[in-house]
C-alpha cells in the first residue's frame, strides 16, 4: 500500500505539471483501479479538472471539476483500490477497433456521493467511459436521475437516465445529451431489449436504438451490467423529424390519462379509446392538445372503416405491420395495455411507427409474482392476435381494435402475410446470430460479475452461470420454434374480406333538463366496444351552475346505485336497469369511464343478444341540483 501511495503520488506530481503546461500536455489522465481481482480503467479529461489532490487521511485520491451550473464537483477514487495513473492521447478514429458487441467500463461519480434519489430529482455527476480502443473515451459532466415504472419501484438494481452538460458521441453512437441506462433486471440473458432492437433495425423499423453494454461503477460501487442506449426524443440524431410541427406519440397506459390524471400532455383517442400521451413537442397549449387529437381519429374513422386507400395515405402501412408482427414474434403482451408503443408524424408526413421500446415483458413472460419471478420462454404456442385477428379467435388478450380491424381489409391481409413471407427465413437465424457476438463478449467476465452483483433466485435457485447459459439456450430454442409455428398462423388467417361493422355514433340531445342518448353496440364485440359517449361539457355545467362535482349510477328506482365498473364512473346493469352490484350472471350492459365527460359502454356477450335493448342512468351531481343522462342502448 505505501509503495502504491508513494507512486500515485508521484504521477500527481507529473499530473499536476501536465496541467499547468510545464510539459508536454496529454489529453488523458487513466486511473486504474482494482475491483474483485479485475483491473478497470476509468479515463479523466484533463483539461476537465482544475486540480488533483489527496484527501486529508490520503485514503482517497480526489480530483475536481464544474458542471455546467458552475457547481464544484469531486471525483474521488479509493487509495485501497488505486493501482496506478497513466498518461494517454485521443486515438484518430483509424485506429479504433469499434466492435460494438465489447462489454465496455462506465464509471459515474454523483455530487458528494449522495448517490440516484429518485425519478424526479436531477443529481450533478461525472462519467467516465473507458472505450477500450474500440470507440473514444468519454469524460464529462451532467446530471442523473432514476427512470422507469416497474423496473424502478420493485426491483433492486435500478434503471437511470442522464443528461450530459453538452451534446456527445458515447462508443461511437450520434452526439446527443440525454441517455437511458436499462438494468434489464429480470431477464439474466439481458438480450431480450437486444434482439428486439437489431429485429427492428434489420426489418427497417425507422429510428431504431442501439446498444452498448456497460459495466457501471456508481460512486465506487460496481452496480453491475447496463445497456447503454438513446433516449426516444425528437431530435437530428435520434427521431430526426420537424421539431416544431412533428410529433412524437406514445400509446400508453402509464403516461394516459387512467394513470396520469393530473398530466397535461395526454387523451383518451377519439374512436378506440387509446390512452395516448405526446411526448414531443412539450408543454402544448390546449388548443394544440386537441388539433392533434382530432388529426389522429381521422385516422382512427379510416381504421375502423377498414379503408385501405385511406389508411395508407394517413399511415406508413409497413411500419404498421412491421410492429404488429414484431410483437406477435416477440410475444410482446404490453400490447394489451398498451404500453411503451410509439408513433411519430413529421410536418405533411404519415402516422409511422417507432422507435421500438420496452421487451422484457415479452418471451412469454410469467406474470404470477411478477417482482420476483424471472421466468420465461414457457410456451410459444400463445398468440396476441389469435388465429382470425379480426375476431380475436384462438388469441390470448381481446387487445384494442384499433390494432386489429384492418385485418378486415383484403389488401392488408395479403400485404401482411407477404411480409411475414419475405422475412421469415432470416427474421430468427440472423439476428440470433447477432446477439450471440454479444454473448461471446458478455460471457468473457460481465454475466459473473453481474449474477454475482444481484444474485437473483431464477426460479428458485440462486442465479450463477450455469442458469444464465440455460436461459440463453431457451430463448434461442424458443424463437426457433416460435418463428415456425407462426408460420403456419399468418398463412391460415382469414383473406380479411369482412366488411366493418358501421354503428352510427351516439345521438346526445337535452331535453327539460336531462340529457338524452341513444346508443347501439355489436353484440358480438361484448366487452371491447371501441366506441364512446361524449357529453358536453358546457351544456352540462350550464345546467347545474357549474361543474359537477359527482357522477353516479341511478338504479331503475331513481336511487343512487352502485358503481361495479372497473372506472372511476360507471356501472354494470342488469336487464332491468338497475346496478347490478357484484352478480355477475345478471350483467348486461355497462358505462365505464375516468372521465367525467367521455364514457366507454359495452355488453355481457354471454348474456345479451341481436336485438336486446337496455334503458339505464347515470346522474351528475352539484350540491342540491342534478342532471339525469338517460341511455338507450340497441345491441346489434
Amino acid at each position: 500500500m505505501i509503495e502504491r501511495l508513494m507512486k500515485t503520488k508521484l504521477l500527481l506530481t507529473v499530473l499536476a505539471l501536465a496541467i499547468s503546461g510545464a510539459m508536454k500536455a496529454q489529453d488523458w489522465v487513466d486511473v486504474h483501479r482494482n475491483y474483485g481481482g479485475e483491473s478497470w480503467t476509468i479515463p479523466l479529461r484533463i483539461e476537465q479538472f482544475s486540480q488533483f489532490d489527496f484527501s486529508d487521511d490520503e485514503t482517497s485520491m480526489r480530483g475536481y471539476t464544474q458542471t455546467k451550473d458552475g457547481a464544484e464537483l469531486m471525483v474521488p477514487f479509493s487509495v485501497e483500490y488505486l493501482e496506478s495513473l497513466t498518461f494517454s492521447s485521443d486515438l484518430t478514429d483509424e485506429e479504433k477497433g469499434h466492435n460494438k458487441y465489447r462489454v465496455f467500463t462506465m464509471n459515474i461519480t454523483t455530487e458528494n456521493g449522495v448517490g440516484i434519489q429518485d425519478k424526479e430529482t436531477w443529481i450533478n455527476c461525472h462519467i467516465s467511459i473507458d472505450g477500450k480502443g474500440e470507440y473514444s473515451n468519454f469524460s464529462g459532466t451532467g446530471r442523473i436521475k432514476g427512470r422507469g415504472n416497474s423496473s424502478w419501484l420493485y426491483y433492486k438494481k435500478k434503471p437511470y437516465k442522464f443528461k450530459l452538460d453538452s451534446k456527445s458521441k458515447l462508443l461511437g453512437l450520434e452526439k446527443a445529451k440525454d441517455w437511458n441506462l436499462l438494468s434489464n433486471y429480470r431477464d439474466v440473458t439481458d438480450m431480450m431489449n437486444v434482439f428486439a432492437f437489431e429485429t427492428a433495425r434489420w426489418l427497417g423499423m425507422p429510428f431504431t436504438n442501439h446498444t452498448r453494454f456497460v459495466e457501471v461503477f456508481l460512486d465506487g460501487d460496481y452496480v453491475g451490467v447496463y445497456q447503454l442506449t438513446e433516449k426516444v426524443e425528437l431530435g437530428p440524431n435520434r427521431v430526426a423529424i420537424d421539431e416544431d410541427e412533428g410529433v412524437l406519440l406514445s400509446f400508453d397506459a402509464d403516461d394516459g390519462p387512467d394513470l396520469s390524471p393530473d398530466a397535461t400532455d395526454n387523451f383518451w383517442s377519439e374512436v378506440y379509446g387509446l390512452p395516448m400521451c405526446v411526448k414531443e413537442p412539450e408543454d402544448l397549449p390546449q388548443e394544440q392538445m386537441d388539433a392533434i387529437k382530432a388529426d389522429f381519429a381521422v385516422l382512427e374513422r379510416a381504421v375502423k372503416a377498414r379503408n385501405y386507400e385511406l389508411v395508407s395515405e394517413l399511415m406508413d402501412i409497413p411500419s404498421f405491420i412491421g410492429i404488429l408482427q414484431l410483437h406477435e414474434f416477440l410475444y410482446n403482451v404490453e400490447i394489451d395495455a398498451p404500453r411503451s408503443l410509439y408513433v411519430y408524424k413529421d410536418k405533411g408526413g404519415k402516422y409511422t411507427f417507432g422507435p421500438v421500446w420496452d421487451w422484457d415483458a415479452a418471451f412469454d413472460f410469467d406474470w404470477s409474482n411478477w417482482t420476483e419471478n424471472h421466468t420465461y420462454f414457457t410456451s410459444y404456442k400463445k398468440l396476441i392476435y389469435g388465429t382470425d385477428p379480426v375476431k380475436a379467435t384462438g388469441a390470448n388478450f381481446q387487445i384494442n381494435k384499433f390494432f386489429r380491424d384492418m385485418f378486415g381489409d383484403a389488401t392488408f391481409v395479403a400485404q401482411y402475410k407477404q411480409a411475414w413471407q419475405n422475412v421469415s427465413a432470416e427474421i430468427y437465424s440472423r439476428n440470433w446470430e447477432e446477439i450471440q457476438k454479444y454473448i461471446a463478449e458478455m460471457e468473457k467476465g460481465a454475466y459473473a460479475r453481474d449474477v454475482a452483483r444481484w444474485p437473483l433466485k431464477y426460479p428458485n435457485k440462486p442465479t450463477n452461470n450455469y442458469v444464465v447459459k440455460n436461459e440463453i439456450q431457451k430463448m434461442s430454442t424458443w424463437l426457433k420454434n416460435r418463428k415456425d409455428y407462426l408460420d403456419g398462423v399468418i398463412a391460415g388467417y382469414p383473406a380479411g374480406t369482412e366488411p366493418a361493422v358501421v354503428i352510427a355514433e351516439p345521438v346526445v340531445k337535452v331535453e327539460n333538463g336531462a340529457v338524452y342518448v341513444t346508443a347501439v353496440m355489436e353484440f358480438a364485440s361484448g366487452y371491447t366496444q371501441d366506441y364512446r359517449i361524449a357529453i358536453d361539457k358546457n351544456e352540462i355545467e350550464a345546467l347545474l351552475g357549474g361543474a359537477p362535482t359527482a357522477l353516479v349510477p341511478l338504479d331503475a328506482d331513481g336511487y343512487e346505485g352502485w358503481n361495479t365498473a372497473a372506472g372511476t364512473y360507471g356501472a354494470w346493469f342488469d336487464a332491468n336497469g338497475d346496478t347490478a352490484s357484484y352478480q355477475w350472471g345478471n350483467v348486461h350492459v355497462y358505462i365505464e369511464s375516468n372521465e367525467l365527460y367521455s364514457w366507454s359502454y359495452g355488453c355481457h356477450p354471454d348474456n345479451c343478444k341481436s336485438g336486446d335493448v337496455h334503458t339505464v342512468t347515470m346522474q351528475y351531481q352539484r350540491g342540491s341540483k342534478t342532471v339525469d343522462v338517460i341511455v338507450t342502448f340497441t345491441i346489434k
